[in-house]
């Protein structure tokens, strides 16, 4: 297995992207500083009919979990009241329920401290700061500010006249620069980008382990692009988020580690883009405001999310 820190365009990119230090060595929340009050304000101004779309897969038993990373179990549904009356007989009576998952199980967000590399996570904190009974110290998905922003698609597989992009496709800052001139949106500071690949489909027609591997994704060379267009978070429709086997042989996950570890910005997967695509294509506009807070669990290196696109 090859470490990040040992492949030199790991290492080059790495340089070039990180961010340690920009907003203070006291900063937990990365390039979501970057969603200022001022962008807030002109995502609110694209709302032109007020048609909102989901982008959060249901929470379900028959997830997207396939057992590939132990423990992070697809949600599981009990009932722990059925018309109870709390108060004696005739009272109003209550039904409660309560669900263990793995936080990022379904759509969700992977927190700053999701990944580390190197012994660190972001800022240059060290990597035992996340403790088996706290979570995180820092950088918890609770430092989340409310994320609400300038959403924009990157349709990459319909810039590219495809219903999905081959499992070996590795989305390349190309292919970004493609589905943005699709899209006749340009880019801003504080965006949160969507990137389509259409590999979802896979899971919606009922095959989870087709859409778990091979699976495309983000390449190495693509942080630099989020960096340069000071992107605030990214998602995409893929159980890994990056290529999935790598790219490079052996060297796992660096992708993460290039936008989590050293440039301190959210990552979102599994997020259903499916019906986002057909709404854009249908108005010819992908901009959107773009609701996407985390479920803000103390502590937490990722968080589901219930993420709604407003046109």
């Amino acid at each position: 297995m090859t470490l990040p820190a040992d492949n030199p365009e790991f290492r080059d990119i790495a340089k070039r992207v990180n961010n340690w230090g920009r907003w203070g060595q006291e900063d937990e929340i990365g390039t979501l500083n970057l969603v200022t009050d001022e962008v807030v304000r002109a995502a609110a101004a694209t709302v032109r009919t007020g048609r909102r779309v989901p982008l959060a897969l249901p929470l379900q038993q028959d997830g997207v979990q396939t057992g590939m990373i132990a423990g992070r179990v697809n949600p599981l549904h009990t009932m722990v009241a059925l018309n109870l009356e709390l108060f004696g007989p005739g009272t109003v009576a209550t039904s409660d329920d309560a669900v263990t998952m793995g936080l990022q199980a379904a759509t969700h967000w992977d927190g700053l401290t999701h990944v580390s590399h190197a012994g660190k996570i972001y800022n240059g904190r060290p990597a035992d700061t996340v403790t088996a009974h706290g979570g995180a110290a820092y950088s918890g998905i609770e430092k989340t500010r409310p994320l609400v922003s300038r959403g924009v698609l990157l349709d990459v597989a319909r810039a590219r006249g495809a219903e999905s992009l081959a499992g070996d496709h590795a989305v390349t800052p190309e292919d970004l620069d493609a589905a943005e001139e699709f899209s006749g949106t340009r880019v801003r500071p504080g965006d949160i980008v969507l990137v389509r690949t259409g590999q979802i489909r896979q899971y919606l027609s009922g095959d989870k382990h087709a859409y778990a591997y091979p699976s495309p994704g983000l390449s190495l060379r693509t942080p630099e692009w989020f960096h340069t267009r000071d992107v605030a978070a990214v998602a995409n429709d893929t159980l890994t988020f990056e290529i999935f086997p790598p790219e490079i042989e052996d060297l796992w996950m660096p992708v993460h580690a290039l936008d989590l570890v050293e440039m301190g910005m959210l990552q979102g997967q599994n997020w259903n883009l499916e019906e986002l695509s057909e709404t854009c294509a249908e108005e010819r506009r992908y901009e959107f405001l773009l609701s996407a807070p985390p479920e803000p669990f103390t502590g937490g290196t990722g968080a589901p999310v219930a993420p709604v696109a407003v046109l």
